[in-house]
Protein backbone atom coordinates (compact mmCIF):
# COMPACT_ATOMS: atom_id res chain seq x y z
CA UNK A 1 0.00 0.00 0.00
CA UNK A 2 1.21 3.44 -1.19
CA UNK A 3 2.15 5.86 2.03
CA UNK A 4 0.45 9.46 2.28
CA UNK A 5 1.77 12.40 4.52
CA UNK A 6 -0.84 15.02 5.44
CA UNK A 7 0.55 17.85 6.65
CA UNK A 8 -1.78 19.22 9.37
CA UNK A 9 -4.40 17.94 11.73
CA UNK A 10 -7.24 20.46 11.48
CA UNK A 11 -10.42 19.73 9.63
CA UNK A 12 -9.79 19.39 6.15
CA UNK A 13 -6.08 17.04 7.16
CA UNK A 14 -8.91 14.73 9.18
CA UNK A 15 -10.94 14.47 6.35
CA UNK A 16 -8.08 13.70 3.53
CA UNK A 17 -7.55 11.13 6.28
CA UNK A 18 -10.98 10.03 6.62
CA UNK A 19 -11.30 10.04 2.66
CA UNK A 20 -8.44 8.21 1.70
CA UNK A 21 -7.13 5.99 4.36
CA UNK A 22 -8.50 2.82 2.97
CA UNK A 23 -6.24 2.92 -0.17
CA UNK A 24 -3.14 4.70 1.46
CA UNK A 25 -1.15 4.10 4.76
CA UNK A 26 -1.86 7.18 6.11
CA UNK A 27 0.68 9.68 8.48
CA UNK A 28 -0.67 12.94 10.21
CA UNK A 29 2.56 15.80 11.29
CA UNK A 30 0.72 18.38 13.11
CA UNK A 31 2.34 20.91 15.14
CA UNK A 32 -0.02 21.17 17.99
CA UNK A 33 -0.58 18.98 20.91
CA UNK A 34 -4.44 18.05 19.87
CA UNK A 35 -6.40 17.69 16.14
CA UNK A 36 -8.56 20.37 15.23
CA UNK A 37 -6.63 23.68 14.11
CA UNK A 38 -8.94 26.48 14.35
CA UNK A 39 -11.84 24.64 16.00
CA UNK A 40 -9.90 23.16 18.80
CA UNK A 41 -11.41 24.14 22.80
CA UNK A 42 -10.16 24.23 26.05
CA UNK A 43 -11.85 23.93 29.08
CA UNK A 44 -11.63 26.65 31.45
CA UNK A 45 -13.14 26.65 34.75
CA UNK A 46 -15.19 23.68 33.97
CA UNK A 47 -16.82 25.73 30.98
CA UNK A 48 -15.93 25.47 27.04
CA UNK A 49 -13.50 27.90 25.66
CA UNK A 50 -13.70 28.09 21.42
CA UNK A 51 -9.60 29.53 20.74
CA UNK A 52 -10.99 31.00 17.91
CA UNK A 53 -14.73 31.34 16.66
CA UNK A 54 -17.74 29.38 17.78
CA UNK A 55 -17.66 26.80 15.43
CA UNK A 56 -21.02 24.55 14.58
CA UNK A 57 -22.19 22.46 11.39
CA UNK A 58 -24.48 22.70 8.84
CA UNK A 59 -24.05 22.36 5.19
CA UNK A 60 -26.25 22.14 2.23
CA UNK A 61 -23.98 20.01 0.44
CA UNK A 62 -25.72 16.60 0.38
CA UNK A 63 -21.92 14.67 0.09
CA UNK A 64 -21.02 16.92 2.49
CA UNK A 65 -23.93 15.37 4.53
CA UNK A 66 -23.75 12.21 3.80
CA UNK A 67 -19.79 12.30 4.93
CA UNK A 68 -20.58 13.78 7.95
CA UNK A 69 -23.50 11.30 9.08
CA UNK A 70 -21.21 8.21 8.54
CA UNK A 71 -19.26 9.52 10.98
CA UNK A 72 -21.59 11.21 13.91
CA UNK A 73 -24.55 9.90 15.36
CA UNK A 74 -26.64 13.36 14.91
CA UNK A 75 -29.57 12.25 17.30
CA UNK A 76 -27.14 11.04 19.88
CA UNK A 77 -24.34 13.12 19.87
CA UNK A 78 -25.17 16.87 18.40
CA UNK A 79 -28.63 19.18 19.32
CA UNK A 80 -29.81 21.01 16.15
CA UNK A 81 -30.93 24.42 16.90
CA UNK A 82 -31.76 27.79 15.67
CA UNK A 83 -29.10 30.85 14.84
CA UNK A 84 -30.58 33.53 17.21
CA UNK A 85 -28.19 36.59 15.64
CA UNK A 86 -28.88 39.78 16.67
CA UNK A 87 -27.15 43.36 16.33
CA UNK A 88 -27.01 45.58 19.29
CA UNK A 89 -27.27 49.35 17.95
CA UNK A 90 -26.15 51.69 20.01
CA UNK A 91 -26.45 55.37 18.49
CA UNK A 92 -30.14 56.21 18.42
CA UNK A 93 -30.98 53.71 15.77
CA UNK A 94 -34.09 52.16 17.12
CA UNK A 95 -37.41 53.38 17.46
CA UNK A 96 -37.36 52.56 21.53
CA UNK A 97 -34.35 52.84 22.85
CA UNK A 98 -35.34 51.95 26.12
CA UNK A 99 -35.92 48.18 24.70
CA UNK A 100 -33.21 48.33 22.18
CA UNK A 101 -30.41 49.87 23.75
CA UNK A 102 -27.99 48.79 26.50
CA UNK A 103 -26.20 51.15 26.80
CA UNK A 104 -28.93 53.46 28.51
CA UNK A 105 -29.77 51.47 31.86
CA UNK A 106 -27.27 48.16 30.89
CA UNK A 107 -29.68 46.61 31.80
CA UNK A 108 -28.81 42.47 31.71
CA UNK A 109 -31.75 41.49 29.38
CA UNK A 110 -31.07 43.41 25.65
CA UNK A 111 -33.67 43.34 22.65
CA UNK A 112 -31.36 43.61 19.70
CA UNK A 113 -32.70 44.10 16.61
CA UNK A 114 -32.33 40.47 14.75
CA UNK A 115 -29.99 39.50 11.69
CA UNK A 116 -30.30 39.98 8.98
CA UNK A 117 -31.15 43.83 9.37
CA UNK A 118 -32.49 44.18 6.65
CA UNK A 119 -35.40 42.73 7.41
CA UNK A 120 -36.10 44.54 10.50
CA UNK A 121 -35.94 48.00 9.45
CA UNK A 122 -39.08 48.86 10.79
CA UNK A 123 -37.28 48.59 14.18
CA UNK A 124 -35.24 51.62 13.56
CA UNK A 125 -36.30 55.21 13.75
CA UNK A 126 -38.10 56.83 11.17
CA UNK A 127 -36.38 59.03 9.59
CA UNK A 128 -33.69 55.28 8.92
CA UNK A 129 -36.92 53.80 7.32
CA UNK A 130 -37.33 56.72 5.28
CA UNK A 131 -34.46 56.62 4.16
CA UNK A 132 -33.81 52.79 3.92
CA UNK A 133 -37.71 53.22 1.61
CA UNK A 134 -35.85 55.48 -0.59
CA UNK A 135 -32.84 52.97 -1.40
CA UNK A 136 -34.89 50.41 -2.11
CA UNK A 137 -36.76 52.44 -4.80
CA UNK A 138 -33.21 53.54 -6.25
CA UNK A 139 -31.99 50.54 -6.07
CA UNK A 140 -34.59 48.52 -8.07
CA UNK A 141 -34.44 51.50 -11.18
CA UNK A 142 -31.04 50.72 -11.49
CA UNK A 143 -30.97 46.89 -10.79
CA UNK A 144 -29.12 44.95 -13.08
CA UNK A 145 -26.90 47.86 -14.72
CA UNK A 146 -23.41 46.47 -13.54
CA UNK A 147 -22.35 43.92 -11.36
CA UNK A 148 -20.62 45.09 -8.34
CA UNK A 149 -16.30 44.97 -8.39
CA UNK A 150 -15.76 45.01 -4.53
CA UNK A 151 -17.21 44.24 -1.07
CA UNK A 152 -18.62 48.13 -0.42
CA UNK A 153 -20.27 48.23 -3.97
CA UNK A 154 -22.03 44.71 -3.60
CA UNK A 155 -23.54 46.10 0.00
CA UNK A 156 -24.49 49.53 -1.42
CA UNK A 157 -25.80 47.87 -4.03
CA UNK A 158 -27.88 44.77 -2.27
CA UNK A 159 -28.80 46.97 0.77
CA UNK A 160 -29.09 50.60 0.53
CA UNK A 161 -26.42 53.33 1.60
CA UNK A 162 -28.63 53.64 5.16
CA UNK A 163 -28.16 50.08 5.91
CA UNK A 164 -24.49 50.22 4.69
CA UNK A 165 -23.67 52.95 6.86
CA UNK A 166 -25.41 52.27 10.23
CA UNK A 167 -24.23 48.53 9.73
CA UNK A 168 -22.53 46.67 7.02
CA UNK A 169 -19.63 49.03 6.65
CA UNK A 170 -18.85 49.85 10.61
CA UNK A 171 -19.38 46.16 11.13
CA UNK A 172 -17.21 44.91 8.72
CA UNK A 173 -14.61 47.29 8.79
CA UNK A 174 -14.03 46.09 12.15
CA UNK A 175 -13.37 42.61 11.26
CA UNK A 176 -11.43 43.32 7.70
CA UNK A 177 -9.75 46.94 9.13
CA UNK A 178 -9.52 47.99 5.45
CA UNK A 179 -11.35 49.85 3.15
CA UNK A 180 -13.99 47.82 1.99
CA UNK A 181 -13.40 48.40 -1.92
CA UNK A 182 -10.28 46.82 -1.87
CA UNK A 183 -12.17 43.25 -0.82
CA UNK A 184 -13.11 41.53 -4.43
CA UNK A 185 -16.62 39.95 -4.15
CA UNK A 186 -15.92 36.22 -5.11
CA UNK A 187 -15.61 34.86 -2.05
CA UNK A 188 -19.01 36.23 -0.86
CA UNK A 189 -20.89 33.08 -2.99
CA UNK A 190 -22.73 31.75 -0.26
CA UNK A 191 -21.85 33.57 2.79
CA UNK A 192 -24.23 36.31 2.89
CA UNK A 193 -28.15 36.27 2.25
CA UNK A 194 -29.19 38.48 -1.35
CA UNK A 195 -32.54 39.31 -1.30
CA UNK A 196 -34.66 41.30 -3.28
CA UNK A 197 -35.76 44.87 -3.37
CA UNK A 198 -38.90 43.34 -3.08
CA UNK A 199 -38.00 40.59 -0.27
CA UNK A 200 -36.96 43.45 1.81
CA UNK A 201 -39.94 45.11 1.72
CA UNK A 202 -42.11 42.12 1.76
CA UNK A 203 -40.12 40.67 4.85
CA UNK A 204 -40.58 44.06 6.84
CA UNK A 205 -44.31 45.01 5.93
CA UNK A 206 -44.42 40.92 7.88
CA UNK A 207 -41.96 40.97 10.29
CA UNK A 208 -40.95 37.75 8.84
CA UNK A 209 -37.46 36.51 10.27
CA UNK A 210 -35.33 35.14 7.70
CA UNK A 211 -34.45 31.43 7.62
CA UNK A 212 -32.27 30.71 4.82
CA UNK A 213 -29.11 32.05 5.32
CA UNK A 214 -25.75 30.74 6.37
CA UNK A 215 -25.79 28.15 9.25
CA UNK A 216 -29.38 29.60 10.10
CA UNK A 217 -29.87 26.36 11.55
CA UNK A 218 -26.88 24.37 12.62
CA UNK A 219 -25.79 20.97 15.13
CA UNK A 220 -23.45 21.39 17.86
CA UNK A 221 -22.31 18.97 19.67
CA UNK A 222 -23.72 18.12 23.42
CA UNK A 223 -20.44 17.40 24.82
CA UNK A 224 -16.88 18.83 24.61
CA UNK A 225 -18.05 21.17 21.17
CA UNK A 226 -15.77 21.39 17.97
CA UNK A 227 -12.90 20.11 19.94
CA UNK A 228 -15.40 16.69 20.45
CA UNK A 229 -15.90 16.78 16.15
CA UNK A 230 -12.14 17.10 15.89
CA UNK A 231 -11.57 13.90 18.40
CA UNK A 232 -13.77 11.94 16.26
CA UNK A 233 -12.71 12.50 13.35
CA UNK A 234 -9.03 12.01 14.38
CA UNK A 235 -9.95 8.41 15.45
CA UNK A 236 -7.68 5.60 14.69
CA UNK A 237 -5.76 7.95 12.60
CA UNK A 238 -2.07 7.67 12.54
CA UNK A 239 -0.76 11.41 13.96
CA UNK A 240 2.76 12.48 15.54
CA UNK A 241 1.55 15.41 17.58
CA UNK A 242 4.28 18.51 18.45
CA UNK A 243 5.74 18.17 15.22
CA UNK A 244 7.31 21.11 12.72
CA UNK A 245 7.78 20.41 9.44
CA UNK A 246 10.45 22.55 8.10
CA UNK A 247 11.47 20.45 5.02
CA UNK A 248 9.63 18.44 2.24
CA UNK A 249 12.67 16.85 -0.13
CA UNK A 250 11.58 15.51 -3.73
CA UNK A 251 13.07 12.30 -3.84
CA UNK A 252 13.03 9.91 -7.54
CA UNK A 253 10.20 7.86 -6.13
CA UNK A 254 7.88 10.47 -4.52
CA UNK A 255 8.80 12.82 -0.88
CA UNK A 256 10.88 12.71 1.92
CA UNK A 257 9.07 14.89 5.59
CA UNK A 258 11.40 14.58 8.51
CA UNK A 259 14.01 11.87 6.99
CA UNK A 260 10.31 9.31 6.28
CA UNK A 261 9.65 8.54 2.75
CA UNK A 262 6.26 9.16 1.47
CA UNK A 263 5.10 8.19 -2.25
CA UNK A 264 2.10 11.25 -2.09
CA UNK A 265 1.96 14.14 -0.37
CA UNK A 266 -1.54 15.92 0.51
CA UNK A 267 -0.43 19.87 2.34
CA UNK A 268 -3.23 21.61 4.59
CA UNK A 269 -1.36 23.74 6.18
CA UNK A 270 -0.68 27.56 5.51
CA UNK A 271 0.36 28.27 2.15
CA UNK A 272 2.89 31.28 3.63
CA UNK A 273 5.09 28.79 4.84
CA UNK A 274 5.17 26.22 1.88
CA UNK A 275 8.10 28.01 -0.31
CA UNK A 276 10.17 27.52 3.34
CA UNK A 277 9.90 23.83 3.26
CA UNK A 278 9.02 23.00 -0.15
CA UNK A 279 12.55 23.80 -2.26
CA UNK A 280 11.42 22.93 -5.58
CA UNK A 281 11.31 25.02 -9.16
CA UNK A 282 7.78 24.31 -9.11
CA UNK A 283 6.85 26.75 -6.36
CA UNK A 284 9.42 29.55 -7.63
CA UNK A 285 6.80 31.19 -10.40
CA UNK A 286 4.31 31.70 -7.48
CA UNK A 287 7.05 32.65 -4.57
CA UNK A 288 5.96 36.73 -5.08
CA UNK A 289 2.42 36.32 -4.75
CA UNK A 290 2.26 34.14 -2.08
CA UNK A 291 4.83 36.33 -0.30
CA UNK A 292 1.78 39.14 -0.70
CA UNK A 293 -1.03 37.53 0.70
CA UNK A 294 -2.90 39.35 3.14
CA UNK A 295 -4.89 37.78 6.39
CA UNK A 296 -6.10 39.11 9.69
CA UNK A 297 -5.92 36.94 12.97
CA UNK A 298 -8.02 37.14 15.80
CA UNK A 299 -7.97 37.96 19.67
CA UNK A 300 -10.87 35.81 21.29
CA UNK A 301 -11.39 36.64 24.67
CA UNK A 302 -13.05 34.03 26.91
CA UNK A 303 -15.97 35.92 29.13
CA UNK A 304 -18.38 35.05 31.63
CA UNK A 305 -21.28 37.78 30.53
CA UNK A 306 -25.52 38.33 31.46
CA UNK A 307 -27.57 35.94 30.11
CA UNK A 308 -29.18 36.64 27.09
CA UNK A 309 -31.18 33.98 24.77
CA UNK A 310 -28.46 35.19 21.54
CA UNK A 311 -26.06 32.48 19.77
CA UNK A 312 -24.02 35.68 18.04
CA UNK A 313 -24.27 39.13 18.85
CA UNK A 314 -22.81 41.76 16.71
CA UNK A 315 -21.40 44.95 17.33
CA UNK A 316 -21.03 48.13 14.59
CA UNK A 317 -20.39 50.27 17.22
CA UNK A 318 -17.42 52.15 16.93
CA UNK A 319 -17.11 52.62 21.01
CA UNK A 320 -14.97 49.51 21.11
CA UNK A 321 -12.55 47.35 18.71
CA UNK A 322 -14.64 44.03 19.21
CA UNK A 323 -17.14 42.90 16.60
CA UNK A 324 -18.83 40.28 18.00
CA UNK A 325 -19.77 38.09 21.15
CA UNK A 326 -20.37 34.38 20.30
CA UNK A 327 -22.55 32.82 22.82
CA UNK A 328 -21.17 29.38 23.37
CA UNK A 329 -22.91 29.35 26.20
CA UNK A 330 -26.02 28.95 25.09
CA UNK A 331 -25.15 26.22 21.66
CA UNK A 332 -24.74 23.88 24.33
CA UNK A 333 -25.88 23.44 28.81
CA UNK A 334 -22.50 21.54 29.28
CA UNK A 335 -20.45 24.26 27.38
CA UNK A 336 -21.60 26.31 30.14
CA UNK A 337 -20.95 25.78 34.67
CA UNK A 338 -21.05 29.60 35.60
CA UNK A 339 -23.37 32.09 37.44
CA UNK A 340 -23.64 33.94 34.09
CA UNK A 341 -23.25 32.75 30.99
CA UNK A 342 -19.74 31.69 28.95
CA UNK A 343 -19.09 33.87 25.92
CA UNK A 344 -16.28 35.02 23.39
CA UNK A 345 -15.82 38.37 22.53
CA UNK A 346 -13.69 38.47 19.40
CA UNK A 347 -11.57 41.51 18.32
CA UNK A 348 -9.62 41.32 14.71
CA UNK A 349 -5.56 41.04 15.44
CA UNK A 350 -3.30 41.43 18.41
CA UNK A 351 -5.27 43.26 21.32
CA UNK A 352 -3.56 43.20 24.52
CA UNK A 353 -4.94 42.47 27.92
CA UNK A 354 -4.99 46.58 29.16
CA UNK A 355 -6.85 47.25 25.81
CA UNK A 356 -9.00 44.08 25.57
CA UNK A 357 -10.35 45.44 29.86
CA UNK A 358 -10.98 48.79 28.47
CA UNK A 359 -12.75 47.64 26.08
CA UNK A 360 -15.09 44.97 28.29
CA UNK A 361 -15.93 48.21 30.38
CA UNK A 362 -17.76 49.44 27.78
CA UNK A 363 -19.51 46.78 26.03
CA UNK A 364 -22.97 45.34 26.89
CA UNK A 365 -24.13 42.58 28.73
CA UNK A 366 -21.27 43.12 31.63
CA UNK A 367 -18.43 40.78 30.11
CA UNK A 368 -16.00 39.53 32.59
CA UNK A 369 -12.73 38.64 31.51
CA UNK A 370 -11.36 35.04 32.35
CA UNK A 371 -8.75 34.41 29.65
CA UNK A 372 -7.84 35.15 26.05
CA UNK A 373 -5.79 33.39 23.01
CA UNK A 374 -4.58 35.45 20.18
CA UNK A 375 -4.64 32.95 16.62
CA UNK A 376 -2.27 35.01 13.96
CA UNK A 377 -4.29 33.29 11.05
CA UNK A 378 -7.97 33.11 11.09
CA UNK A 379 -9.48 35.58 8.01
CA UNK A 380 -7.66 35.53 4.37
CA UNK A 381 -7.52 38.13 2.42
CA UNK A 382 -8.09 37.60 -0.85
CA UNK A 383 -7.44 40.13 -3.85
CA UNK A 384 -8.43 39.73 -7.34
CA UNK A 385 -5.65 37.17 -8.67
CA UNK A 386 -5.87 35.32 -5.30
CA UNK A 387 -8.02 32.15 -6.24
CA UNK A 388 -6.11 31.96 -10.18
CA UNK A 389 -2.93 32.04 -8.48
CA UNK A 390 -3.63 29.45 -6.13
CA UNK A 391 -5.25 26.76 -8.63
CA UNK A 392 -2.23 27.36 -10.98
CA UNK A 393 0.24 26.47 -8.10
CA UNK A 394 -2.03 23.11 -7.43
CA UNK A 395 -2.43 22.02 -10.72
CA UNK A 396 1.63 22.45 -11.30
CA UNK A 397 2.35 20.45 -7.96
CA UNK A 398 -0.48 17.78 -8.61
CA UNK A 399 1.46 16.19 -11.77
CA UNK A 400 4.06 15.58 -8.59
CA UNK A 401 1.93 13.83 -6.50
CA UNK A 402 1.52 16.78 -4.07
CA UNK A 403 -1.96 17.83 -3.37
CA UNK A 404 -3.37 20.93 -0.99
CA UNK A 405 -6.43 21.99 0.65
CA UNK A 406 -7.27 23.78 3.37
CA UNK A 407 -8.47 27.43 4.83
CA UNK A 408 -5.23 28.66 4.86
CA UNK A 409 -3.73 26.44 2.03
CA UNK A 410 -6.47 27.98 -0.14
CA UNK A 411 -6.60 31.04 0.81
CA UNK A 412 -10.69 30.93 1.34
CA UNK A 413 -12.72 31.85 4.37
CA UNK A 414 -14.17 28.28 4.72
CA UNK A 415 -16.50 27.01 7.47
CA UNK A 416 -16.10 23.36 8.60
CA UNK A 417 -18.31 21.93 5.87
CA UNK A 418 -17.03 24.09 3.51
CA UNK A 419 -13.27 22.65 4.46
CA UNK A 420 -14.91 18.89 4.40
CA UNK A 421 -16.23 19.87 0.69
CA UNK A 422 -13.26 21.51 -0.57
CA UNK A 423 -11.30 18.35 0.44
CA UNK A 424 -13.73 16.21 -1.44
CA UNK A 425 -13.69 18.20 -4.25
CA UNK A 426 -9.63 18.17 -4.21
CA UNK A 427 -9.98 13.65 -3.84
CA UNK A 428 -12.14 13.97 -6.98
CA UNK A 429 -10.28 16.19 -9.06
CA UNK A 430 -6.81 14.86 -9.27
CA UNK A 431 -8.01 10.97 -8.38
CA UNK A 432 -5.91 10.86 -5.48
Amino acid sequence: MKKLAIIGAGVSGLTVNRLLSDRYSVKIFERESVPGGLIRCKNVENSLFHICGGHVFNTKRQDVMSFFEQIFNLDKDFIKTERNSTVFFENGEVIHPEKHSMFVHRTSWVDGVPYPIENHVYMLKKELQDAFIADVLKMQRSHHRRLPKNFEEFLRWNFGSTLYNIYFKPYNEKIWRTNLKKIPIDWLQGKLPMPSCAEMLYNNFNHIRENDFVHDKFWYEREGGSQYLADKLAENADIQYNTDVSLIERTKKGWKINGEDFDVVVFCGNIKDICNVLKIKEIEPFANDIEQLDWHGTTSVFCEIDRNPYSWIYLPSDKYLAHRIICTGNFSSTNNRMKRLSATVEFTDYVSQDEILANLSRMPLNPHYITHEYTKYTYPIQSGNTRAMISGLKDALAGLNFYMTGRFTDWEYYNMDAAMGAAKDMVERYGI
